[in-house]
Formats: structure tokens, C-alpha cells, sequence
């Protein structure tokens, strides 16, 4: 073997460690997702076009992400979240509520549906939010355990780094605030609702441990 060979092939093996250390590193700083679908069939997409038609005036099923929007479910078990969120449609018939990724107490992610589809968690943004529901708040108790804001905090820059054209994260309660964002769109007048979740404290910790990003966020 010549000393050209051995040179090009210790330094093959070299880059193949440098490319398995790197990809484990990560590895180790993606998160841990568990993949939970809720119910999907032709009938929940034909709920979405429905949706996204008399909401946006937009015939689609996929989103283009813009924003990631925080929630808690106000409810005590993933599984009890996860039951809600299964069906289809609600009792009137329209597309049911979801989001696309839940976090349990413990910081476990759950997916529930593809990241691109369109979700109903949040008015006036649900074409262009990925939605984050944290297990906690029942009564409206600031609960949230630091291993979902661990959980968050990776889950967030996974969807910046796999989807560039996110910018914004706000929680539920902010949605008033994110107007600024220029994303809000809405065509039934009055149809809003007023939320708290997940809390200044769980935001302000999260926009802390996100500095670094450049994700727009707003005042807790």
C-alpha cells in the first residue's frame, strides 16, 4: 500500500469520526420526540379546508411557519389533553381543537400531527402557528414544571432550525400583542376569546433561554 493510499484513508476515517461526532452531538441537543397521532383521515382534512375558508379566506391544509404560539392545557394528564384533541370534529360539527405538539409534566414531547398542518389552537393565526400545549394550569395555576421549559426551549429551536421562516413565539394570552406581527387575520367579526396561558412567568423564562435565536418575542 502506498503512503498516498494510507494518507487518503486515515484521513477517510478521520472525517467519518468527525462526521459520527458531530451528528451525535446533535443528536444529543435535539429533543426527544415521541410521535402520538391524533385522528387524521380525509374528513379532518376537508374540516381544515372548511376552517381555513371561512377564517382566512385560504383553501389549504398546510402552513408556512411563521410563528410558534405557547399554550397550557388546564388539565392535569397528557393523556386527558390527548383524548380532547383526538376527535375530528367538535360537537357542531367544525374542525375539533389541536396542537401539533403537547408537552407532558415531565418535559416528554408528544407529536400529535404533522408540523406543516394547519391546527386549531389559536384565533386569527392557526395558517401560519405551529402549537405547543403544556400538561398544567388547571384553575389557572402558573404550574408549569422546568422540565417543560426545558422541553420548550429545545422543541422551539428544532422548529427555527428545520423551518427558517419562523420568527415569532408568543403565548396564548399575547395574541393581542402579536397583531404587531402583521400575521393576524380573522373574517368572522367578534369571534375571539380572552386566554391566560401559559403565564408571564413561563414566557419570560422561555424568551430568557431563547435569547440567543433572534425569534421575536413579546413584552410578558
Amino acid at each position: 500500500m502506498t503512503s498516498l493510499v494510507r494518507n487518503v484513508l486515515r484521513n477517510s476515517i478521520f472525517i467519518h469520526f468527525i462526521l459520527l461526532h458531530l451528528a451525535a452531538v446533535a443528536l444529543a441537543a435535539a429533543p426527544q420526540i415521541t410521535d402520538m397521532p391524533i385522528l387524521w383521515s380525509e374528513h379532518r382534512e376537508q374540516l381544515i379546508r372548511e376552517y381555513a375558508l371561512t377564517h382566512y379566506s385560504m383553501d389549504k391544509i398546510f402552513i408556512t411557519p411563521q410563528a410558534v404560539v405557547v399554550h397550557w392545557t388546564a388539565s392535569s394528564t397528557w393523556e386527558s389533553a390527548y383524548n380532547y384533541f383526538y376527535a375530528e370534529a367538535r360537537g357542531d360539527g367544525t374542525l375539533n381543537v389541536a396542537s401539533h405538539f403537547l408537552v407532558g409534566r415531565d418535559g416528554q414531547i408528544y407529536r400529535l400531527t404533522p408540523e406543516n398542518t394547519l391546527n386549531r389552537h389559536i384565533i386569527g393565526y392557526n395558517w401560519c402557528a405551529i402549537g405547543i400545549e403544556n400538561v398544567g394550569g388547571v384553575g389557572g395555576a402558573e404550574d408549569l414544571t422546568s422540565a417543560q421549559l426545558e422541553a420548550n426551549e429545545l422543541l422551539i429551536r428544532y422548529l427555527q432550525e428545520k423551518y427558517p421562516s419562523i420568527c415569532y413565539v408568543f403565548g396564548h394570552y399575547q395574541q393581542d400583542a402579536a397583531r404587531e406581527s402583521g400575521l393576524y387575520v380573522e373574517n368572522v367579526a367578534g369571534y375571539r376569546s380572552e386566554k391566560i396561558d401559559p403565564g408571564p412567568a413561563f414566557m419570560g423564562a422561555l424568551r430568557s433561554r431563547l435569547a440567543d435565536t433572534g425569534l421575536r418575542f413579546y413584552e410578558e
